[in-house]
């Protein structure tokens, strides 16, 4: 009975841990949508904070705080997220996304010459 009792405390535990990550990610998304980028990167933090032991939501979370950063004008920071995405997670559907995002900041003109290099090397596809 013991054993049931503990196993069952555990499983509570991890649901509560995915759950709270999950209400976080969903908060960020709904304050992205008001354009509340301050809430974005608080809620984002938290789901951090909760997903340490689940990598698989990382991209996710850097592709919504480059596209936070990308709002609040700050260019150069959301590339380099777009960069470090690319880096981390090269065969992950959101890095094709942020691969995408640095093309569009460079064709619209948000990136320097050297940033633009930095942020988007030649012949520097990720996912071969």
């Amino acid at each position: 009975m013991r054993t049931l009792i503990v196993l069952t405390m555990a499983a509570s535990v991890v649901g509560c841990t995915r759950w709270s990550m999950d209400h976080h990610l969903n908060n960020a998304y709904r304050a992205y949508d008001r354009g509340d980028c301050s809430r974005v990167m608080l809620e984002l933090s938290q789901v951090d904070r909760t997903s340490r032991s689940r990598p698989f939501i990382h991209p996710e979370v850097s592709l919504l705080r480059g596209q936070c950063l990308e709002r609040q004008k700050l260019y150069v920071d959301a590339a380099q997220t777009y960069q470090f995405m690319l880096q981390q997670y090269p065969r992950n559907e959101y890095s094709y996304r942020a691969q995408a995002r640095l093309q569009t900041l460079e064709k619209l003109g948000h990136l320097r010459g050297n940033e633009a290099a930095v942020a988007n090397p030649v012949n520097a596809t990720p996912w071969r």
